[in-house]
């Protein structure tokens, strides 16, 4: 049985996407292991573990910020992929759609964050 994480779509399109970054990072020259391979592999985990981390905090501060981190490495992680084309190490079409995707990700990490606030104004 899963918990509420599992339930929350922004949690599962970070984790799908962290997945997807991972495989095609597979294909890029063994000369980018260490930098393009590295950092795009370290933010897009970064996403879904800030998600993950700012579910379980206990107050409303608390867990903005983490969220605030996982938009940020979400950012990173698009416009490293965006650049991974213009290197050459991935097509167009799949640097369009993940870049997209990251978008979608970032708008609901955003939405996310306003609902949180919202509801802590109303508890007060």
């Amino acid at each position: 049985m899963g918990t509420g994480l599992e339930n929350l779509w922004i949690y599962k399109l970070a984790e799908d996407l962290e997945i997807e970054v991972h495989n095609i990072t597979k294909l890029f020259p063994k000369d980018e292991i260490y930098r393009s391979v590295d950092q795009l592999r370290r933010s897009s985990d970064s996403v879904s573990n800030n998600i993950a981390e700012s579910y379980h905090k206990g107050s409303v501060k608390e867990r903005v910020r983490f969220l605030n981190i996982a938009k940020c490495e979400a950012e990173e992680t698009k416009r490293n992929i965006i650049r991974s084309y213009r290197k050459d190490f991935v097509s167009k079409d799949k640097s369009d759609d993940l870049a997209n995707r990251y978008t979608v990700l970032l708008k609901g990490i955003y939405s996310y964050t306003k609902f949180l606030l919202l509801q802590e104004l109303k508890t007060k």
